[in-house]
């Protein structure tokens, strides 16, 4: 397909505006000399039929949640019910100004004291604060909270604990904050191993980042004995909520001990969060965390009758963005809990683990899983055995996309022995039956064909508007702007090769 600046024709223009109005304005009269570009830049003139027939067609090339089937393991992409949309764009919501007199937003203020109250009731927690915009900026927030906590208590605490099993951007929300980090090594059921963290576990350490059930999609099952080997050294517990679409209903971390709760609202609670957000990493912490939080959140006064911005305190982090978090998620995730309802809620999470249960059950045989065991809402498959047929996992990932699915996540998560060749499949509770069932079929037919004709999965995919890409030249030649297009069409001219070769 053409780029837009390929279908540009001289003279041609989507839209003119009248010249009286600007024949005496010069350039200059608005943007200081410095600021003005002296090289002409190469500019699409194209008409408005033209724009719309070409974004529509590049719009069609895309693939999400309403296209079908989205199993990113570690990734949770289901479905978004469109009353979430249509309740986020009541314009109340969409149009509120963030420095609206208190008195002209109480309904924005209600729904996130009440969303508060919901997420409490959920996880076990005392208070959230919905500031945090991403999943890694929560975690950020909850490593701040923690170490405030042992400034404000004289104690000196420089180590975090996180096992190879956590979310994958712990590590870095943890050294962001100032710790040092430690790794605590799985055992071989893919779980904490207890003796690591017992050795790593003494009075300079913060606490424990842990991801329950973990990123290979597996329960902890020494949870009681992590909580106490953790809180005996006076140390907190963190508990990463990326993978909380397992445990609605079921269990809710305030009750195993945990003292910090991130959740991602942006998964677990249906907005979706792809294309890059926005996100929502609320977190949630118990009473004697309270103190700590970003400022202000949302109280009630029952006198007045009024909801208004409470003042944290002189030991709050202070504010970690602007305002009051990604609104419109917040919303959005509200009327998911209200939609469903305890009962569902928990059908929510019963519903993923058995989907992802069903797939390993029928996957096992042709890709050996990562830890034979019963998983939560994904599971942890491995495409090793088509090694000796020249086959990498990330072929087979190529291969599905030409029977119209979205690869799985591969090469993730990375500490077990077989992780380069990783296929983690989460199927959520928003699929049927009918359509794991193709997906099924398709993997096992694709583990026939890397056995009978492995040349097919070495060119795929084959169906898709972009073909294979040469990597190598992708990391050192980015094709950033049509600039560099011109650029590396020259280049590969003059070395007779055609720009496919990219």
């Amino acid at each position: 397909m053409k780029l837009i600046f390929e279908k540009s024709i001289p003279g041609r223009d989507a839209y003119s505006l009248p010249t009286d109005l600007f024949q005496d304005i010069k350039i200059e009269d608005y943007l200081p000399e410095k600021h003005l570009d002296k090289d002409k830049k190469q500019l699409t003139e194209v008409s408005e039929v033209d724009v719309i027939r070409h974004f529509t067609k590049l719009s069609k090339f895309n693939y999400g949640v309403d296209d079908g089937l989205y199993p990113l393991g570690s990734c949770t992409m289901k479905y978004n019910p469109r009353i979430n949309e249509k309740m986020a764009a009541i314009s109340n919501f969409s149009q509120a100004h963030p420095f609206a007199p208190i008195e002209m937003v109480q309904g924005s203020l209600e729904i996130m004291y009440e969303l508060n109250k919901l997420l409490c009731e959920i996880t076990a927690m005392n208070q959230y604060t919905m500031a945090p915009a991403s999943g890694a900026h929560g975690e950020l927030t909850g490593n701040l909270i923690m170490r405030q906590y042992f400034i404000d208590h004289g104690e000196k605490r420089t180590k975090m604990l996180i096992p190879d099993s956590a979310h994958g951007t712990n590590p870095a929300s943890a050294v962001m904050a100032g710790f040092e980090v430690i790794e605590i090594k799985s055992n071989e059921n893919g779980t904490v191993d207890l003796n690591s963290l017992k050795n790593a576990m003494d009075e300079q350490t913060v606490g424990l980042m842990l991801t329950n059930p973990n990123t290979v999609g597996l329960y902890d099952k020494g949870i009681e004995d992590i909580e106490k080997i953790v809180h005996q050294k006076g140390g907190l517990l963190y508990y990463d909520g990326a993978n909380l679409n397992a445990s609605l209903g079921i269990i809710r971390p305030g009750d195993a001990g945990f003292d910090v709760v991130h959740l991602n609202l942006h998964k677990t609670f249906s907005t979706p969060h792809g294309g890059g957000g926005p996100g929502a990493g609320v977190i949630g912490v118990k009473d004697r965390l309270i103190p700590y939080l970003p400022t202000p959140i949302v109280d009630f006064d029952s006198t007045e009758n009024k909801y208004f911005l409470k003042d944290i305190g002189k030991k709050s982090i202070g504010m970690v963005r602007s305002f009051w978090g990604n609104f419109s998620v917040l919303v959005k995730t509200y009327t998911w809990i209200l939609s469903l309802g305890p009962e569902y809620l928990y059908q929510c999470s019963k519903t993923s683990i058995i989907n992802a249960n069903y797939v390993l059950a029928k996957l096992k045989k042709y890709y050996k899983p990562a830890y034979d065991q019963y998983c939560g809402h994904e599971c942890t498959l491995t495409g090793r055995e088509y090694k000796k047929y020249g086959i990498k996992t990330l072929q087979i990932a190529k291969r599905l996309m030409d029977y119209g699915y979205h690869p799985p996540t591969i090469y993730f998560p990375h500490f077990e022995p077989y992780a380069e060749e990783t296929i983690m499949i989460e199927p959520p509770e928003s699929e049927g039956k009918e359509v794991l069932d193709n997906f099924i079929e398709v993997m096992i037919k694709i583990s026939q064909e890397a056995k009978d004709n492995p040349d097919l999965l070495k060119s795929a995919p084959h169906n898709t508007p972009i073909s294979q890409t040469d990597d190598v030249m992708a990391v050192k030649r980015p094709i950033l702007t049509y600039d560099d297009e011109l650029e590396l069409k020259d280049e590969l001219n003059y070395q007779g090769k055609d720009i496919d070769y990219y």
